[in-house]
């Protein structure tokens, strides 16, 4: 959840702070603050309730926080409620230490108890505040000794980052299960949650490993491991364009990265078709292997999991071998039949999901091999996973998830042909058919998008609804589970997906005048048993929009409204349909005036359980 920013530099820290917590505003937060160290070597705290804007009127946009080195944070609450005093960062009881701290500190109230015996008292609700006391206690002049038995008596999840009055020009930041990078600059250096804060000053980047801290100062970086010894660390270039990670003159990032997805999509898909033949990066998974195998199982959380549920389809059906979709943070607690005749393919776009992570070191432990699809270079889970391919989508900034969900179907289609490719369970006619319908996705996404432009119209009929369902059939299900959860987590509106055949075990009973019902109506092998459960609905006074393709005239007649896609290849399916369903479900959502960039309660990258 949250975020993290350090500067140290020549320049004044409180400006680039606040900019770098902007950037990061999309994953979500409740309250903010900096914490600088002045010239006088005072450390000086401004936090706030709300929106960073709040914190930039107060601080009369960093000026009156002078000072050459800080720390900033946005918070998400987890320990105690969103107030100013809960807020980050927290300052021991000499004011010696300001600290900030993405994650959980699973013993804080044992550590709690502890440092209230040894006579430290406590200003806030939070977990973190025992951080900056611990390393107060432990500290006799020696900051990285106190920073290493400070972080040995921890146990959770943490990002950390530390300032000490004392050593005014250096940060000390410390990882554990939570993300962290080092921006690299010259006569100045940073720290961050994501390399959105960090893109506007470098593009120089040193991504930390879990159980490593780095001391910071304008002209060094040194990384250590746990004992305090010296890391090598390699320099990473970051790609990303800051203008990539702006609106581009759409009203919200969410519909620019809806617009995007044609390019997002042909970007992951292009450069991995050479010669006629599907080439994974540097996978090799031989048909032998492939061949041993006895099942794969997709683990994922949110709009990952639905991509899985809907690359089960093409998996199962081209490859022939049985494909189980786990939610991580189900499967990590489930004691699961897994082993060396596992794969295991991991979904996440941040790489940084805490349950996925810990599911997938549960399954490696147990002998799987791991196939990580993850957007994020250099993220945990790709770095953990065996293999990895990258979906090469692009920043996302946008909380709920466009071209993130949609390219890690790409690279699911593309898994399943080559995979039957490996196992020879594809003919070549076939595979080439395949191969030329899979290139043809980009353009199938943008026509979906152009057949659509008065989809805002149709949102004016819907918005103001308490509940919406969603039925389908086959892999129009597993997209009606997408396009339900891009309906609630932007729009508030209750909805809710269900396979069109358990409407009569007892959903049927919901239906009444005028509810709306979204019908996914584009696989042809399920058409006539849809067609029934629409007029199941209809004769319960349900209001019905279908979405389907132009010469599905039956489905036509029986909808109140009709959503229309291109005709697509039924197994590649998912990626096309899913677009007017993030179209409409944007359009509602501004229709009920929510703030759809960050949605209330949510986060782009969930870092905690």
């Amino acid at each position: 959840m949250c975020g993290i920013v350090g500067y140290t530099g020549f320049q004044q820290a409180g400006p680039i702070l606040l900019e770098g917590l902007k950037r990061l505003e999309y994953r979500g937060y409740d309250s903010a603050g900096i914490a600088v160290i002045n010239d006088k070597r005072q450390i000086l705290i401004s936090k706030v309730t709300g929106r960073i804007a709040n914190l930039c009127e107060r601080t009369q946009d960093g000026s009156s926080c002078p000072g050459n080195a800080g720390i900033g944070h946005t918070r998400w609450a987890t320990h105690g409620a969103p107030t100013d005093t809960n807020a980050h960062p927290h300052v021991s009881n000499n004011g010696r230490f300001a600290v900030v701290h993405n994650g959980i500190i699973e013993n804080y109230l044992s550590l709690r108890k502890e440092l209230v015996a040894n006579g430290y008292h406590f200003e806030s609700e939070t977990d973190t505040e025992v951080v900056a006391h611990l390393i107060d206690m432990y500290y006799d002049g020696d900051i990285k000794k106190a920073v290493i038995r400070t972080l040995s008596r921890l146990r959770g999840s943490y990002a950390l980052g530390v300032i000490c009055q004392e050593q005014p020009e250096k940060l000390y930041v410390a990882r554990e299960a939570s993300p962290l990078i080092l921006g690299v600059g010259v006569g100045e250096n940073y720290f961050a949650s994501d390399v959105t804060a960090l893109v506007s000053y470098t593009r120089n980047a040193i991504y930390l490993e879990d159980g490593e801290f780095a001391e910071i100062t304008p002209d060094s970086i040194t990384v250590y491991d746990c004992s305090g010894h010296p890391v090598q660390k390699k320099v990473t270039r970051i790609t990303w364009d800051i203008q990539a990670a702006e609106k581009g003159g759409y009203e919200h990032f969410m519909l620019k990265e809806i617009m995007e997805q044609p390019a997002a999509v042909k970007a992951t898909i292009a450069p991995r078709i050479k010669d006629g033949e599907i080439v994974l990066d540097d996978i090799e998974l031989t048909g032998e292997y492939l061949g041993s195998i006895d099942k794969i199982v997709i683990t994922a959380c949110g709009s990952a999991y639905y991509a899985g549920c809907a690359g089960k389809y093409a998996i199962e059906k081209i490859c022939r071998i049985p494909v189980q979709v786990e939610l991580a943070s189900e499967l990590r607690y489930s004691d699961p039949i897994i082993d060396e005749r596992t794969l295991l393919i991991v979904l996440s776009q941040s790489g940084e999901t805490a349950d996925t992570i810990a599911a997938m070191k549960e399954c490696k432990r147990r002998g799987a091999k791991t196939i990580a699809i993850v957007n994020v270079v250099g993220s945990t889970i790709a770095k953990e996973a065996d293999h990895t391919i990258y979906t090469w989508a692009g920043p996302e900034i946008a909380v709920a998830t466009t071209k993130g969900y949609t390219t890690q179907l790409a690279v699911l289609y593309m898994f399943s042909l080559y995979a039957a490719k490996k196992l020879g369970r594809i003919g070549e006619e076939d595979y080439l058919s395949l191969l030329k319908k899979l290139k043809s996705l980009p353009k199938q996404i943008q026509e979906a998008i152009d057949m659509n432009s008065s989809i805002d119209r149709m949102a004016k009929k819907y918005y103001n609804n308490s509940s919406i369902f969603y039925i389908g059939r086959n892999t129009d299900y597993a997209i009606a589970l997408e396009g339900a959860l891009k309906m609630k987590e932007i729009s508030y509106i209750h909805a809710e997906s269900y396979a069109a055949g358990e409407l009569k075990h007892g959903t049927i009973a919901l239906i009444s005048d005028n509810q709306p019902v979204i019908a996914l109506c584009c696989n042809q092998s399920v058409m006539e048993k849809t067609m029934s459960n629409i007029v199941e609905v209809k004769a319960r006074g349900a209001k019905v929009v279908a979405v389907t393709f132009r010469e599905n005239e039956k489905i036509v007649s029986l909808a109140d409204d009709v959503i229309f896609v291109p005709n697509v290849e039924t197994l590649f399916s998912a990626i096309v349909e899913i677009i007017p369903l993030q179209l409409l479900a944007y359009y509602v959502a501004r229709e009920n005036g929510c703030d759809i960039d960050k949605p209330k309660n949510l986060a782009k990258s969930v870092t905690v359980e």
